[in-house]
């Protein structure tokens, strides 16, 4: 347990030293008097005070005052109340204002001393709750990612390694596995956070407008170019550039972009001067670079220079651990939106989302819970209020999917069990003790295992 502070305001010196002499046995505990009511919300509004001991009769303030300073100034501050004589009026106003509890004069040390150890003992529970709590949530989110299996959380790892240096980053996933989100990540983690994080979609942009877009123009460059405009990469200047789709860059434009990793100048369309930038390029792909290399489509020079730091983004169902976490959250994200409030998902529906094989990956996902919080109002989104499209390809799978997730892995589990047995029954012309010391399984389990397939060694014997 750290140290806590508990301040005692009082107007009458005396009681103020009998109060402290009273806690003065308590370990770790650090006691400051304020016979000031002034001073003693100044202190509020710019120290940590774990507890307030408050008169109710100070001389210039009275004291539910002083507790309406606390509370404004820290709500999670625990307030006990003295008063000179017992008021149940006085008693039910200290708890409005959020006095804790309420002790009446006089009060024996050891009674004051036990009250103010319960105090401070809560509020160490709820600071380690706390603790805990964001622990948990860091373990399974990074920014605005989630996921705890092993291929995400080795992403988070290469994305705080990335942050601490300003070398050039290459991301590379499927469409809707969160490229700009790692990307954003690696912004609001470097030395560049302070200035802009800019996205542009390679793909999204005409080939003839591209260059203008990026590098900018003078005026009379070309055809309507009636005034000069500074370029994104300009504009960016000190911040992290991304560009989404980099394979959908033209070829002409690769060659441009190399120069500007290499020198880290630009010169705008119609333009003679050169530019200095200090900006970091964060390029993603959802598609094979080196097989795009392999087919002309992107120079080779531009791809080693981009890869650098490369990351690679796992797709959802290679991550499938995570999808209950994130099917969780985008119910309570949604249901908020819509105002409905304790909305679950059943077991039977996450069966069926982690069977999915979801090739539009996260983004799927997300857009699936939207779809079902928009037409199923009813608390528990069983399996039937999922898209069809959701329900249909997990129908692809074998013996329709309804008969759930773990139903599935147990059929296929008795599937390999009967298989493998079967083999080893046969290499072994049905020698029990053979096929327990080539399975490691105890002979016993063996028997068991066989009944429950329905195989008999015998047979094999027969057909030896």
């Amino acid at each position: 347990m750290g140290r806590f502070t508990v301040m005692i305001a009082n107007g009458d010196p005396r009681a103020l030293r009998s109060v402290a002499n009273a806690l003065q046995p308590l370990p770790d505990t650090d006691v400051v008097l304020e016979p000031d009511s002034q001073c003693a919300a100044e202190r509020l509004r710019t120290n940590t005070v774990h507890l307030l001991i408050v008169n109710l009769a100070m001389h210039d303030a009275s004291g539910l005052e002083l507790l309406r300073v606390a509370r404004q100034s820290d709500p999670r501050v625990a307030i006990l109340m003295l008063a000179d004589e017992p008021s149940v009026d006085i008693a039910v106003q200290c708890m409005k204002l959020g006095a804790a509890d309420y002790i009446s004069k006089p009060f024996r040390d050891s009674e004051l001393r036990a009250t103010v150890r319960e105090f401070l003992n809560n509020r160490f529970l709820y600071e380690e709750n706390v603790a805990l709590k964001q622990q948990v949530e860091n373990a399974s989110s990074y920014g605005n990612l989630l996921g705890k299996s092993f291929p995400m959380l080795k992403v988070f790892g290469l994305i705080e390694r990335a942050s601490a240096t300003d070398f050039d980053v290459l991301i590379i996933g499927e469409t809707g596995t969160g490229k700009e989100l790692v990307a954003r990540a690696i912004h609001e983690r470097s030395p560049r956070r302070g200035y802009p994080f800019v996205a542009v979609d390679c793909g999204a942009i005409p080939d003839e407008l591209m260059e203008s877009e990026c590098f900018g123009h003078e005026r009379g460059a070309f055809t309507g170019a009636q005034s000069t405009r500074v370029g994104l990469l300009e504009s960016d200047n000190h911040g992290t550039f991304f560009m989404d789709e980099i394979a959908q860059l033209p070829l002409r434009l690769q060659a441009k972009l190399l120069r500007v990793l290499q020198e880290r100048r630009i010169r705008r369309v119609g333009g003679t001067r050169e530019i200095d930038l200090d900006l970091r390029i964060i390029a993603a792909s959802s598609i094979n670079l080196q097989q795009a290399v392999k087919e002309g489509r992107f120079r080779l020079d531009l791809y080693h220079r981009l890869n650098v730091v490369l990351i690679e983004l796992p797709p959802l169902r290679e991550r499938t651990e995570d999808i209950p976490l994130l099917a969780s959250y985008f119910v309570d994200r949604y249901a908020a939106e819509v105002e409905r409030e304790c909305v679950k998902l059943s077991p039977e529906a996450l069966e069926v989302l982690c069977s999915h094989p979801w090739p539009g990956n996260v983004r799927e996902l997300q857009n699936a819970i939207k779809r079902t919080l928009a037409l199923c109002q009813c608390p528990t989104v069983t399996a039937d209020c999922l898209p069809p499209d959701v329900l249909a390809g997990a129908r692809r799978m074998p013996n329709n999917i309804a008969r759930g997730f773990f139903a599935m892995r147990e059929q296929r589990m008795r599937a390999f069990e009967k298989e493998y047995f079967t083999v080893l029954l046969k290499t072994w012309n049905g020698d029990v003790t053979k096929v327990s010391r080539e399975a490691g399984v105890p002979r016993g389990t063996l028997y068991r295992l066989l009944r429950r397939n329905g195989l008999d060694p015998n047979t094999f014997r027969q057909a030896s």
